[in-house]
């Protein structure tokens, strides 16, 4: 047990040198720290040395987020963000992941459906960035969220996305999880239990056989739900139903709390739109919101680790 918080103390201590490193790095124009060596120190009087093996391998995981913080600061400059994005903490463990519940509010009389929920119920300083329906399908946009290492999700209208199957399934080898927005993007509340049903489990049906993986998470058009919503989401094998705290723009960020601003766990919607609807470019959004993001201290994670 003592060699094992030995070895936790010396990995923070390692990464607070090596992500001061990458800081430096990014103050004095990527050349990084000056007079590095390759030979090891003696520990200090009264302290024990690791065993070569744990030291080995620290030392090999804390160049690895130094290297990976630096490519992010390289990666910033060359898409014009005003700082580095920062790096999210681990994950939680598959089961210890946030109890998630319905937004006060939001509920339709019956706890037992999907959740409907804006925030995620963590202390750590993450929000998640998720991007909705698929009308434009820049390839900038897959470039620029690769090289920055930013972890997103998209919630997909088929009516959109099938003029060009390929370009999702490209983010999806990215890294990004494909969810479900149903199939035409109708107003659901207008709509019969079952033509409700049809969207959202022909969605499922599509992503599932497109992708390979059925989604479980749903997001009904406009934000927009009833009782019906839900059950058929239920029906169709959906687990939560994420809405927003916060949506960004490409010239400015909007907000559904009081205060306007961003809390930990909150979610941020955006969507798959170009200059013909936009002031601007889906490059142009994602260095919106990074700043935004980055000036209030948060990283983004990614939202599937926590719900």
């Amino acid at each position: 047990m003592r060699a094992r918080t030995r070895a936790r103390v010396l990995l923070a201590a390692l990464l607070i040198s090596a992500l001061g490193s990458a800081c430096a790095a990014e103050g004095e124009g990527g050349r990084g720290p000056a007079g590095a060596g390759g030979g090891g120190a003696e520990p200090a009087a009264g302290q024990q040395a690791q065993p070569p093996g744990t030291a080995a391998a620290l030392s090999a995981y804390v160049e690895k987020v130094r290297r990976a913080q630096a490519a992010r600061v390289l990666a910033a400059r060359k898409w014009g963000l005003k700082s580095a994005p920062l790096a999210a903490p681990p994950p939680p463990a598959a089961g210890d992941k946030p109890h998630i519940t319905f937004r006060k509010g939001f509920g339709v009389g019956d706890p037992s459906l999907p959740p409907v929920f804006t925030t995620v119920p963590t202390k750590e300083r993450i929000v998640f960035l998720t991007i909705d329906d698929g009308a434009d399908k820049d390839p900038e946009l897959l470039r620029m969220m690769d090289e920055l290492d930013i972890p997103y999700s998209a919630f997909l209208s088929d009516y959109l996305v099938k003029e060009d199957y390929g370009y999702f399934k490209r983010m999806q080898d990215r890294g990004v999880a494909l969810h479900n927005h149903t199939l035409n993007h109708r107003y659901m509340p207008a709509l019969s239990y079952a033509e409700q049903k049809r969207e959202i489990c022909g969605q499922q049906d599509t992503i599932e056989k497109r992708y390979g993986k059925r989604p479980p998470l749903f997001r009904p058009p406009y934000g927009n739900y009833n009782a019906d919503t839900l059950r058929a989401a239920r029906a169709c094998g959906v687990k939560a139903v994420p809405l927003w705290a916060a949506e960004a723009f490409p010239d400015h960020m909007e907000w559904r709390e009081w205060d306007r601003d961003l809390h930990p766990g909150d979610i941020i919607l955006t969507h798959f739109r170009g200059r013909e609807d936009w002031n601007g470019s889906m490059a142009d959004m994602i260095r919106q919101v990074m700043n935004v993001v980055t000036a209030k201290g948060y990283a983004v994670a990614r939202l599937e680790d926590y719900v």
